[in-house]
C-alpha cells in the first residue's frame, strides 16, 4: 500500500552500492525521475507515428515473453508475497498481488487481445466543409505521455503497458512497493520484447525504485507528462489530490450496492448478488452493500444470507436484517459506505426503491450501482437517476469491466466526470486534434 508521503523521513536513504573497490552512490530522486521523464517523453513523439503492424508485433512478442519467462515472474511474486506477510487483514490485498500461472497466462492472453483490436489511431469521425470551402475535421492521436500509479495487482504493469502501446502513447508505469520485485520483473520482461520488436526504448518506463517521495514528484512533471491515472486506494487518491499538477483521471474506491426490488425474479436475484460478492471480492467492482426492499427480504434474505454464510461470507446487517438471520451480524454505521474487498457484505432492508437510491447517493463511491426488478418503469427510474461510472439492470456488478462491455483490455474504470468514465479502453487513452484543408483561405 503506498503510504502517505509526510511519512518520508527514512525513504530517501537507499543502500550504497559497491562494484569491485569502488563504492557508487545512487542517482539522487530527482535526476532519476528527470531521467525517466525524459526518455518516456522522446520516445512518445516517436511512437505516436508506429506503424500498426509494428505495434500488434510487439504485442505478440511481449505475450510470448511473459509465458517464457513464468518461472522467472513466479518467483518475484514469491518474493514480494513474503515480505508482505499472511496477517488475516492482508488476506484480500495479497489476492491481488498474487501471480500464478493461470494470471500470468491471463496476462498474455490480454496482450494478445489488445494486439487484435483496431488499431484507434487516424480515426476521423467526419469532415465538414465551411462557407468559405476549407475542409475541417478531427483525427484521433495518442495523448503523449500517460503515467499509472497503482497498487497491489502486478497485471495492471501489463495490461498498461499493453494499451498504452497500441494506443500510441508512452507510459510511467509506478507500481506499489509490496508489489516491487514483480512489477520490475514484468516490466523488464515487456520493454525488453517490445524493444527487440521496433518500439522506441522508453516508451515502457517502469519506475523501479519505492522511494516514497517520487510519486509527488513525479506527480509534477507536467512538462513530460500529460495524464496521471491512478489506481488505488483513499491513501493514493489523497496524495494525487494534492500533489498533482497534471490532469487527472481517478480509478477511486469501488464501494458497490445492488437494490433487489420487491418485484425481482428471487432465482435472479440470488444468482446475481451471489456472483457479486463471491466470485472475487477483492475487486473494485464486487458488490460491498446489498439493499432489499421489505417485500421481498421476509421470504427471499433469510435463506441468502445462509447461502452466502456457506461461501464463509460475513454478513453485516441493519437490524431488520438481523431480526430475519440469526447467521447475521451487527452492522456499524462505518460499514455502510466501506469498500471490503473481501467476503464481507453489508446488508440493509429498505421500505422501497426512493430509500434504496438515497442510501446509494449518500454512500456510494459512483463507480457501480445494479437493480434486480423485474419492474420496467423502476428499471428505468434507476438508469436516469443513480449516478455512477456504470448502472446495471439484473446483472452482476462484476460486468462493469472492459473486456465484458466489449470494449477489450481495460487500463481500469474511471470514476471522473471528465472524458473518460467507466472502463477505460483503447479510444478513452486518445484524443483528438482538429485538421484544416484549405485552398488558400484567410480570415477576413
Amino acid at each position: 500500500m503506498l503510504s502517505d508521503p509526510s511519512n518520508q523521513a527514512e525513504a530517501s536513504v537507499e543502500p550504497i552500492e559497491s562494484v569491485g573497490t569502488e563504492v557508487i552512490a545512487p542517482i539522487p530522486i530527482p535526476e532519476y525521475v528527470a531521467e525517466l521523464v525524459t526518455r518516456a517523453k522522446a520516445a512518445a513523439s516517436r511512437l505516436a507515428t508506429l506503424s500498426a503492424a509494428v505495434k500488434d508485433r510487439a504485442l505478440l512478442a511481449m505475450a510470448e515473453a511473459l509465458e517464457e519467462q513464468k518461472d522467472a515472474l513466479l518467483a518475484a511474486n514469491e518474493l514480494d508475497l513474503e515480505a508482505f506477510g499472511t496477517a488475516p487483514e492482508k488476506k484480500a490485498m495479497a489476492d491481488r498481488l498474487r501471480l500464478t500461472d493461470k494470471r500470468i497466462i491471463e496476462m498474455a492472453a490480454g496482450l494478445r487481445e489488445v494486439a487484435a483490436l483496431p488499431d484507434p489511431l487516424g480515426d476521423m469521425p467526419k469532415m465538414w466543409t465551411r462557407p468559405n470551402g476549407m475542409q475541417v475535421g478531427r483525427v484521433r492521436v495518442p495523448i503523449g505521455v500517460i503515467g499509472i500509479i497503482y497498487e497491489s495487482r502486478p497485471n495492471v504493469t501489463a495490461d498498461s503497458a499493453a494499451l498504452c502501446l497500441k494506443s500510441g502513447n508512452a507510459c510511467v508505469l509506478r507500481g506499489g512497493s509490496e508489489a516491487i520485485h514483480s512489477n520490475t520483473a514484468i516490466a523488464t520482461v515487456l520493454s525488453e520484447a517490445a524493444e527487440k520488436a521496433g518500439v522506441p526504448a522508453g516508451a515502457i518506463t517502469f519506475v523501479a525504485r519505492p522511494d516514497r517521495e517520487l510519486v509527488p514528484l513525479l506527480l509534477k512533471q507536467d512538462r513530460y507528462i500529460d495524464l496521471i491515472i491512478p489506481r488505488g486506494g483513499e491513501s493514493l487518491m489523497r496524495v494525487v489530490t494534492e500533489h498533482a499538477t497534471i490532469p487527472v483521471i481517478k480509478h477511486d474506491a469501488g464501494v458497490c450496492h445492488i437494490y433487489v426490488d420487491a418485484d425481482a425474479d428471487p432465482v435472479m436475484a440470488e444468482r446475481v448478488c451471489f456472483n457479486a460478492k463471491v466470485q472475487r471480492p477483492s475487486t473494485c467492482n464486487a458488490v460491498e452493500t446489498l439493499l432489499v426492499h421489505q417485500g421481498i427480504a421476509r421470504n427471499w434474505l433469510a435463506p441468502f444470507i445462509e447461502k452466502l454464510v456457506e461461501a464463509k461470507v460475513e454478513v453485516r446487517g441493519c437490524p431488520k436484517t438481523c431480526q430475519l438471520s440469526s447467521s447475521a451480524k451487527p452492522a456499524s454505521d462505518e460499514d455502510f459506505g466501506k469498500e471490503f474487498l473481501d467476503l464481507t457484505l453489508a446488508v440493509k432492508v429498505v421500505k422501497n426503491v426512493d430509500e434504496a437510491m438515497e442510501h446509494i447517493a449518500k454512500y456510494g463511491s459512483r463507480h457501480t450501482e445494479a437493480i434486480v426488478t423485474s419492474d420496467y418503469p423502476k428499471a428505468m427510474r434507476f438508469l436516469r437517476e443513480v449516478d455512477a461510472s456504470a448502472v446495471l439492470v439484473n446483472a452482476s456488478t462484476r460486468l462493469n469491466d472492459g473486456f465484458q462491455f466489449g470494449l477489450g483490455a481495460e487500463i481500469g474504470i474511471s470514476t471522473s466526470r471528465i472524458h473518460a468514465r467507466g472502463p477505460m479502453g483503447l479510444e478513452e487513452l486518445t484524443c483528438f486534434k482538429f485538421i484544416v484543408l484549405g485552398s488558400g483561405q484567410v480570415r477576413e
